[in-house]
């Protein structure tokens, strides 16, 4: 197929990739808030539920979902199509795999969202991956199914901490006097990102061990964990900066992300052209 019939798709990349942005500047933002006026940080649900009592929360609940989808949708067609040139080799199937896995994972985070907006506002209480857990370890062989769930998380956790010290992300980005310029922020939000769905791994694995379903979560446990340690407040409110430069990551991605068969013209990237500075 000719790298012009993929133009379609583009738009479902764009528009997901800046739906995870958004998601990402409501979790942190609250956080932040929240952490600075001696509160606990917010998970994703709870941070969406405390959106949808803000004026105008309901409308970007909505632009959530539809982003969520999109990023579902670009997710899906990316494995099919082998859109950024992964290959059929094993690595590559792998990495196609954890495609279609990410984008269910999103559409879940934007189902909730809308359900959300038609509940009479719920208080996003509860993690749904510690249900998720209980209900699992509850089946014949489900601790350990949980415990592998969070030995892949782990994994997926330390890839991108490795993306991050590799600077392996600027192969996907056009390079450009913005990108060159932010790219210190890109790394540490990558980073971070790494770091928490490192601690969200591990946090499954626990739960698994001890089989209780309420030691795993998402972000909001994470959070939870990191505020449990010595100078704790100030670990979390590092980390929510951290997640910030995560957004950029992912809003950058939707403006400037290379897509090797949908891409016209010759792109340099990102890295090329740190390189070419650089020499």
């Amino acid at each position: 197929m000719a790298k012009d019939d993929f133009d379609w798709a583009i738009p479902f990349m764009r528009a997901g990739y800046a739906g995870r942005a958004l998601v990402y500047l409501v979790v942190t933002g609250f956080s932040l808030w929240a952490v600075s006026r001696g509160g606990q940080a917010e998970g994703t649900m709870s941070a969406f539920a405390t959106l949808e009592r803000s004026t105008g929360g309901t409308f970007v609940l909505l632009a959530i979902f539809a982003g969520m989808a999109s990023y579902a949708i670009w997710r899906l067609i990316d494995a099919a199509y082998d859109l950024e040139d992964y290959g059929s080799d094993g690595e590559g199937r792998i990495a196609r795999l954890g495609m279609v896995v990410t984008g269910l994972l999103h559409l879940g985070i934007g189902i909730g969202a809308l359900i959300l907006v038609f509940s009479a506002g719920g208080d996003g209480s509860g993690s749904t991956i510690g249900k998720a857990a209980d209900a699992v370890m509850a089946w014949p062989g489900g601790r350990i199914a949980v415990a592998l769930a969070g030995v892949v998380t782990v994994g997926a956790g330390l890839y991108y901490m490795r993306k991050a010290w590799k600077r392996a992300y600027r192969a996907h980005l056009i390079g450009n006097h913005f990108t060159r310029n932010w790219d210190p922020a890109l790394r540490g939000g990558v980073a971070s990102q790494g770091f928490v769905v490192t601690v969200i791994g591990a946090l499954l694995c626990y739960a698994a061990l001890t089989t209780s379903g309420s030691e795993a979560g998402g972000v909001g446990k994470a959070f939870d964990w990191l505020g449990g340690q010595p100078y704790g407040r100030v670990l979390v409110g590092l980390l929510c900066v951290g997640l910030l430069g995560f957004a950029l990551f992912c809003a950058v991605n939707a403006a400037y992300r290379i897509v090797p068969k949908a891409s016209h013209g010759s792109l340099d990237t990102l890295a090329a052209r740190i390189k070419q500075k650089a020499g």
